[in-house]
């Protein structure tokens, strides 16, 4: 990626940064960069063309979250987050964004209850739905690639759903990355929440200062972490389980931002502990982002198959209360 691309997506982060606080135009921009140059040659490597694209929209998300369009902000909002501390009350996670928001509000009329103080931030907004979000972003992406292949079968023109699937991977991307940085799966995401023992930052200049100010000032690319990735991992098994791993490991690394932080370290670009750290970081989302967009591209190659009516009430997986069965 250029170097005046990185600029242009560097200052369109800062112009919405009031609205938005999420790794940033430069961290999406690499990430997404990164995952699509380890991409392996039986992926979806028509990605590529359509690099630079991905890294301009990738901050499309964000953009969908200002004040000034209500109806977007609320509904786009919680898919940026997931507090891992304010879900651990369920076991499983419901497969199903509405059945987990019915959870959620139980739990929460349970909990006002007895500490209302707690209850106000026991809700949508402030547990988040991004596991929900990268699923659904999957869904698209499969879908789209079976079109594609069936165009290509045909000898039909493919750059339309070509370009199309190139949003939907920058769109998909973008919660990926959120969830690669610890503060956007803790309830430590603006500053450190509750008791503080060892006098953590409770600023929430914290968060954008680490993935975005950090970011910039040790001007991240990919081939900063670009080795770190390592070689395609095949994510066999229950996809939901795999993403739900990847952001309570990001979450176990919430306390080094701010360990780091304490220790004035983010404030030095030149510091090898602290530049270290970020590239982990990116280089685990990275990889997560090129594993599912390999898994999808396979698993656009076989006819789908699925519960062919999961909204019938004779279905013995009907859940009455969201009006569908949820997801195998």
């Amino acid at each position: 990626m250029t170097r005046p691309i990185i600029i242009a997506l560097s200052l369109l982060a800062a112009a919405h940064a009031p609205a938005a606080l999420a790794w940033g135009g430069r961290g999406h921009a690499v990430i997404d960069q990164a995952a699509l140059d380890t991409l392996p040659a039986d992926g979806p490597v028509f990605l590529r063309d359509y690099a630079e694209y991905i890294g301009e929209e990738a901050g499309a998300p964000d953009t969908w979250r200002s004040s000034s369009e209500p109806f977007s902000k609320i509904d786009e909002d919680p898919n940026h987050t997931w507090f891992v501390e304010r879900v651990r009350f369920l076991d499983p996670v419901p497969r199903s964004r509405h059945a987990f928001l019915l959870a959620l509000y139980r739990e929460h009329l349970r909990v006002a209850k007895i500490d209302p103080k707690a209850a106000e931030r026991l809700n949508v907004r402030w547990t988040g739905t991004m596991p929900y979000a990268i699923m659904e972003g999957y869904g698209r992406i499969v879908a789209g690639m079976r079109a594609l292949r069936s165009k290509r079968s045909k000898g039909e023109p493919t750059a339309n759903i070509e370009r199309t699937l190139a949003f939907y991977t920058a769109w998909m991307s973008h919660y990926i990355a959120d969830g690669t940085n610890p503060h956007h799966v803790s309830i430590h995401c603006e500053g450190w929440f509750g008791d503080n023992p060892k006098g953590y930052n409770r600023s929430g200049g914290i968060h954008g200062g680490f993935e975005i100010g950090y970011a910039d000032a040790i001007d991240l690319q990919p081939a900063d972490f670009v080795k770190r990735i390592g070689a395609p991992k095949r994510q066999d098994g229950d996809l939901f389980a795999h993403v739900l791993a990847f952001l309570d490991d990001s979450n176990a690394e919430v306390e080094t931002i701010f360990a780091l932080d304490k220790r004035g370290l983010l404030a030095d670009p030149k510091n090898s502990e602290a530049r270290d750290f970020v590239y982990h970081r990116s280089a685990e989302g990275a990889a997560m982002l090129r594993d599912l967009l390999t898994r999808a591209w396979a698993e656009s190659a076989k006819p789908g198959t699925g519960d062919p009516r999961p909204q019938d009430p004779a279905n013995p997986r009907y859940d009455p209360e969201t009006g569908t069965a949820p997801a195998p």
